[in-house]
């Protein structure tokens, strides 16, 4: 199994605008799981401590093998979900890591 990790901050200070971008890109990443080949599980969290220190939030997704993996990255579902990611934040940072 392949574990997909993948922290982002975003382009806005505001907090109540930082609550909606994350849970606008919860509900589109978690909606993947069932939608996404080889996807067993999404989780999409805000941080809770030290804002401005650590990144926004997190994406923490599980799959089958690296060719799943592959697979979601241009799988269109994603995509749509990636571009509106794409247009909040203004870094990335991930991990692919085999649990």
């Amino acid at each position: 199994m392949i574990r997909h990790i993948v922290l982002f901050e975003l382009t806005t200070t505001d907090p109540a605008e930082k609550d909606a971008q994350v849970e606008a890109a919860r509900v589109a990443l978690e909606g993947l799981v069932g939608v996404v080949p080889g996807l067993r599980s999404m989780q999409v969290s805000r941080n809770v401590a030290y804002d401005g220190r650590n990144a926004d939030f997190i994406l923490i997704a599980d799959f089958d093998d690296l060719a799943a993996l592959e697979a979601y990255q241009v799988h269109p579902e994603h995509v749509k979900a990636a571009d509106y990611i794409g247009t909040i934040r203004s870094a990335r940072y991930a991990i692919d890591l085999e649990v």
